[in-house]
């Protein structure tokens, strides 16, 4: 059995992180200390988000250093579409590989119109998983609202995931997913093994709400969610993640956090 081939029984050791995107001023402020805090509220792991691209060597082997110092993992990072491109996705391993992370997701990509558009962003990953596969690294793709929404009567994540290759993770915002009127278990049901990590990013119908609920306030539910990525997502990890809230972002990420905890004990 491949390690990420979790069942339920195994769902204890399944470690969380968070999308440092929900921390992104701060971060924007002290790299070192904003990780430092994270580490410290109990977070196992991060997901650093496009402007890592922009460090230098010495700048990426410190915060490894520091990742390390502190036993958080780099899960994962997110990346512009460019940074899969024939012209950067040497770097984008490089980088990566530093960083001990696993996967380089695609965070969003902007196609051209039609389901030929799409075919050719599944095209990008299947060349992002060739160049990487060397080096152990894998691609991954994140979806938005956008991917839920039907294009010439067929989803755009259907495309995706259908013209991918297996190893390519199909990442999963719960969020937008719920906010497309899709559902996300049947979504995980319908690609066992292909939904390697979630985004645990709730949302609420009400306007005024929307994405600025914690996490579990919102109308995503989320034990049947974390059935269903165990049972047959093959989650390897699970990141929290938050547009902003009522909360700065590091009490934001805290009160997540707990109650992640309360919703999956350990």
């Amino acid at each position: 059995m491949l390690p990420w081939a979790v069942s339920v029984r195994a769902a204890k050791s399944i470690p969380f992180g968070l999308e440092l995107y929900s921390v992104r001023d701060e971060l924007k402020k002290d790299p070192e200390a904003t990780v430092r805090a994270v580490a410290q509220m109990g977070f196992q792991g991060v997901e650093f988000y496009a402007p890592y691209f922009e460090w230098s060597e010495s700048q990426t082997k410190q915060m490894r250093k520091l990742l390390d110092d502190l036993g958080v993992r780099c899960f994962s990072t997110h990346n512009d579409s460019s940074y899969l491109s024939p012209e950067k996705i040497g770097r984008a391993g490089d980088m990566n590989l530093i960083l001990g992370s696993k996967y380089i997701v695609m965070a969003s990509a902007d196609p051209k119109a039609g389901l030929d558009g799409w075919k050719a962003v599944a095209d990008a990953l299947n060349f992002a998983a060739e160049q990487l596969e060397s080096s152990g690294l894998k691609a991954g793709y994140h979806n938005h609202k956008r991917e839920f929404i039907p294009v010439e009567n067929q989803r755009p994540i259907e495309i995706l995931a259908k013209n991918t290759k297996p190893s390519i993770m199909l990442q999963l915002d719960v969020g937008t997913c719920l906010e497309a009127g899709s559902d996300p278990v049947a979504w995980i049901r319908a690609n066992p093994g292909r939904i390697r990590s979630l985004h645990l990013k709730d949302w609420s119908p009400e306007p005024a709400k929307g994405y600025t609920v914690l996490f579990g306030e919102g109308a995503a539910e989320w034990k049947n969610i974390f059935e269903a990525a165990e049972s047959a997502g093959g989650v390897e990890y699970y990141l929290l993640e938050q547009e902003g809230s009522r909360f700065s972002e590091l009490e934001t990420a805290r009160r997540c956090l707990e109650s992640f905890r309360l919703l999956h004990p350990a």
